[in-house]
């Protein structure tokens, strides 16, 4: 990247429960990032309950350019992740996971995409090394359902390792596990996106966190980025639309009890006949669904109108990121 001697480029690392992982993969950042990048690391412990604070802490006090950030208790990666978003300072920033399966020697090549002018470009685990049954298939599932619904088709979402410009996740809010929809959500404000082959390795050490579950977690998370994106700002069509065809069903069968009543040769009676009834919980359900849409419009305008509030509780913050004699 030509403007990679003034570029500060922030890596940013979530780590839960990682301690025998942490030293190997310090070291292969900066021996990739070394010498060719100005760059500041920092790890988001998340409430990690076995040694990886303390190995943490120790890589900060050796490494005036590492941040550890400490959750007091695990509030998940999308947390971890967001808060290392918040507190980097460079204009490149770097995710990649704390178990080893990212190359860090990959880095460099992402960041010289950005270069080619896009804003965002995704890491694809395309010989990924995992579980097939239990991470790769559902994973491909995952990736091709969101790539319908977003219209941003990518291979691989889930993979951590990719580059953004800093300005590209300036105006995202993570919750649950979306930061997988990070370049959907930024494509629909505009950015550019690409994605490139990564190298991923199997895991050497320590234990993994997924399991099909987080499959599940991902699907209900995809219907609320789909609302958001579609009726964030008019939910009233949709509690409104849903209230329409209730009406209509209540039309419906009232025109069926009216048939029955006076046509039909059965002639049964308003007691006898079921539709009736039916007409007048969908009659009842229609006029709850547009008073739903309404109380959301009101949050809606709330919500957008409120405060930002993280959706993580800092502990601490070990080590400092001085400026370097190339940024002064």
């Amino acid at each position: 990247m030509a403007e990679s001697g003034k570029t500060l480029i922030s890596i940013v690392i979530p780590v839960f429960n990682e301690a025998d992982n942490i030293q190997p993969l310090h070291s292969e950042i900066t021996q990739a990032l070394e010498g060719r990048f100005i760059y500041e690391i920092i790890y988001v412990d998340d409430g990690s309950s076995d040694n990886s604070l303390s190995g943490l802490i120790d890589i900060a006090q050796n490494d005036p350019y590492t941040r550890v950030i400490h959750f007091r208790r695990n509030f998940g990666q999308t947390a971890a992740l967001s808060a290392g978003f918040k507190y980097a300072r460079g204009n490149i920033v770097v995710p990649l996971d704390g178990d080893g399966q990212n190359d860090p020697a990959d880095i460099p090549a992402l960041v010289g995409k950005l270069a080619e002018g896009y804003d965002i470009v995704s890491g694809w685990r395309k010989d990924r090394q995992d579980n097939p049954m239990t991470r790769t298939l559902p994973s491909r599932i995952a990736n091709c359902l969101i790539g319908k619904i977003t219209g941003v088709k990518l291979h691989d979402y889930g993979c951590t390792l990719k580059a953004y410009r800093a300005e590209s996740l300036a105006p995202i809010r993570l919750y649950g596990e979306m930061h997988r929809f990070i370049p959907a959500l930024a494509s629909w404000g505009g950015e550019k996106v690409t994605e490139m082959p990564v190298n991923h390795r199997p895991r050497t050490r320590g234990k993994t966190k997924y399991g099909l579950n987080r499959t599940f977690k991902v699907i209900l998370d995809l219907i609320t980025i789909k609302f958001l994106s579609s009726f964030s700002t008019k939910p009233i069509y949709v509690f409104g639309g849903l209230g329409g065809l209730s009406f209509l069903g209540s039309l419906l069968g009232f025109f069926g009890v009216l048939y029955y009543k006076f046509i039909s040769p059965e002639h049964l009676s308003m007691n006898r006949n079921p539709l009736l009834i039916v007409s007048l919980i969908l009659m009842t359900t229609a006029i709850q669904f547009v008073l739903m849409g309404l109380l959301a419009e009101i949050l809606v305008r709330t919500y957008h109108e409120s405060q930002d509030r993280p959706t993580y509780i800092i502990d601490k913050i070990y080590g400092s990121t001085p400026q370097r004699e190339e940024e002064i």
